[in-house]
């Protein structure tokens, strides 16, 4: 697995150490709390999105410590007392983390991650949460859409050199393969995580040579199984293809095969029709034409609606970065602390309603239909509240409470699987391959419609009963105590 060396234990914002020194001052910092991760919008105003990061964020809470130079800094901003300070000294994660599997498609509002824990604790570990899951939610939403436009061609990562900083090279490329990519260029994230490495020649090879046939042969006579030559650095249909067709043809006469063109600039569509004709033209049908160059899930749906006859593809910086849209915007917020042995749920309000939280201590369910597999719903339920599986459920769309759903033959799926007990990992993250294969299976599981990238059908997500009189029943305290002080 690809660690870095440095300790991380300080990559937070300063207010969470504000506040978990002012927890220690006020006598809280033991108050047993719960924090919940989730996101408010799709990326792309898609119809789900994809969680990936958990294993980084287990990795991060497995070696949380703090250095005795982490302590000196602290005590030289002249701003920390030393109950604070000292609790840092020998500092144990003890919190419960509660968390959505990687490679689950996933949807707005639903908790993605919940810890349950000491003040302190689960409010200076709210950084590491959002940014690992932020970011490879990010990027593997994203492959999941430009995999799901290629229409079974393989799709390969090849962003590195535009992402963020080398920890988004190396942690794109694992996301990108969650969400559905082949492979990627970005060869330690092969080595370190097994993320199958990919990559031929770039134009550079071709202008090292006196002549482009002469560059084609050199490398042919490196990789003479499975070659693929790069044919658009000079003309890609005069000149970078018939050099191809040579070379391909001596290589076939020798005993290889499995040969590939890449086309990484002009018209991809044109050159990619051009291209095969002429392969075809030359008794070389088996060749695959392979299409790169800024593609993102439009152009690669464009192209293919033209009839462009590419075997795969390499995606980079409308990838690794999701030029589209660059943010995936989770949050971790206070949904309940425990008083008296009891849980008492905690609400944020706000002007703007996609804001409000939902309160509380909950799970997450997916609902799906025993005949066909699919998705139907998902539903978050107090803690420890049942479903009854044998009666038909009955669901609301949250923001039109007037459509109603009744599901009947369900199996109802606890979402949220244990990771942290008492801080002590209870959570074996599977192999990548299986949770790439894991995020297919799932994503198979929805309909078409919500799959969709224009206007995707809306999928339930549905509070119980008991969650949504909870939620209100706060709403209505603090309102009428609000008026009250108004009075």
């Amino acid at each position: 697995m690809y660690k870095s060396e440095r300790n991380l234990s300080m990559l937070l914002d300063f207010y969470e150490l504000t506040m978990a020194n002012g927890y220690a001052e006020n006598g809280i910092a033991d108050k047993v709390t719960y924090f919940e991760m989730f996101f408010r919008s799709v990326p792309d105003r898609g119809g789900f999105a994809v969680l990936a990061g958990l294993e980084q964020v287990i990795d991060y809470l497995k070696n949380l410590s703090y250095t005795q130079e982490d302590i000196d800094y602290l005590r030289g901003k002249g701003i920390f007392g030393e109950r604070f300070l000292s609790a840092l000294k020998g500092f144990r994660f003890t919190c419960d983390v509660w968390a959505v599997p990687e490679g689950t498609p996933v949807f707005p509002g639903e908790p993605l991650l919940i810890v349950r824990g000491p003040a302190f604790q689960a409010q200076m570990v709210e950084t590491m949460i959002l940014l690992c899951i932020n970011h490879q939610s990010l990027v593997a939403t994203k492959a999941s859409r430009i995999v799901r436009a290629a229409q079974g061609r393989p799709v390969m990562e090849f962003g590195s050199r535009r992402a963020q900083g080398f920890d988004g090279a190396v942690y794109g490329a694992r996301a990108a393969y969650i969400g559905g990519c082949s492979g990627t260029a970005c060869a330690i994230s092969d080595r370190d995580m097994s993320v199958p490495a990919m990559g031929t020649m770039a134009h550079s090879w071709v202008q090292m040579f006196d002549s482009e046939l002469e560059a084609f042969r050199a490398y042919a006579k490196c990789y003479p199984n499975g070659a693929t030559l790069l044919v658009d650095t000079y003309n890609t249909l005069k000149s970078g293809v018939p050099n191809a067709i040579t070379v391909f043809h001596e290589l076939k006469q020798m005993g290889y095969k499995n040969f590939a063109v890449r086309i990484d600039s002009g018209d991809i569509a044109y050159l990619s029709k051009k291209t095969r004709a002429l392969l075809d033209d030359a008794g070389l049908k088996e060749v695959k034409i392979i299409a790169s160059n800024s593609l993102d899930e439009l152009l690669i749906r464009g192209v293919l609606s033209q009839g462009a006859p590419i075997d795969s593809f390499g995606v980079g910086e409308r990838l690794i970065a999701s030029a589209s849209s660059p943010v995936f915007g989770g949050v971790y917020k206070l949904v309940a602390l425990e008083e008296g042995g009891k849980i008492v749920p905690k609400i944020k309000l706000s002007e703007n309603v996609s804001k409000i939280t939902n309160p509380g201590f909950k799970e997450l369910w997916r609902f799906y239909d025993n005949f066909t597999g699919q998705s139907l719903a998902d539903v978050m339920t107090c803690y420890g509240e049942k479903i009854d599986q044998s009666k038909p459920y009955e669901i609301f769309d949250p923001e039109y409470t007037y459509k109603r759903k009744t599901l009947e033959n369900y199996t109802a799926v606890r979402l949220l699987k244990p990771v942290f007990r008492n801080g002590e990992c209870v959570y074996t993250s599977p192999p990548l391959t299986e949770i790439r294969d894991y995020c297919a299976a799932q994503s198979d599981t929805l309909w078409e419609e919500i799959k969709r990238f224009e206007n995707p059908h809306k999928f339930y997500v549905d509070l119980s009963q008991a969650l949504w009189d909870e939620r209100n029943g706060l709403l209505t305290g603090i309102s009428q105590a609000s008026n009250t002080a108004n009075a």
